[in-house]
């Protein structure tokens, strides 16, 4: 299986040092290298991340181009246009992102999407995790990712970390 990785996601499973849960579940994972410059200068100047190191396991490539129709007008970042454009020019099997124009970006081109919460509920339904509850709250207090109490109940449940909603 190939996908191809956003900033966010990958930004965040260092930041909670479960980078490796990527290749467990994926195998090869792909970053186009304005992702990896966006996260080594998020490493270099937001004190949530200062530190963390890009995975050496995760393969750099440059899109041959950008896709012209996620261009003008677009509300995605330069990171989310290279690697929705890597995506289809790899045929990979998914991008991973977790922003909401990204991933409805995504799905207009016929690509699969995941965002971070997704990997780390398939990684718990593997057992690659023994909860994400505290994953949950890590990302919470420490890179201040927002979830949604609705969406955190559903993770939670789907998780079997949560009794059922009456």
């Amino acid at each position: 299986m190939i996908v191809v990785t956003d900033t966010s996601v990958i930004l965040n499973l260092c930041l909670l040092r479960q980078e490796s849960l990527l290749v467990s579940l994926f195998g090869t994972v792909l970053a186009p290298t304005q992702v990896v410059a966006e996260f080594q200068r998020l490493a270099a100047v937001d004190p949530r991340f200062q530190g963390l190191v890009f995975p050496s396991f995760i393969q750099k490539a440059a899109p041959a181009g950008l896709l012209t129709n996620l261009l003008n007008p677009s509300r995605l970042h330069g990171g989310e246009i290279a690697a929705l454009s890597l995506a289809v020019e790899r045929g990979a099997d998914a991008v991973l992102m977790d922003e909401r124009a990204g991933r409805a970006a995504a799905a207009a081109l016929g690509l699969k999407s995941m965002g971070l919460l997704g990997i780390l509920l398939q990684a718990r339904q593997k057992a690659m995790i023994p909860a994400v509850a505290p994953l949950l709250d890590r990302l919470h207090a420490e890179a201040r990712f927002w979830i949604a109490p609705t969406l955190r109940q559903a993770i939670l449940q789907a998780a079997n970390e949560a009794p059922a909603a009456p």
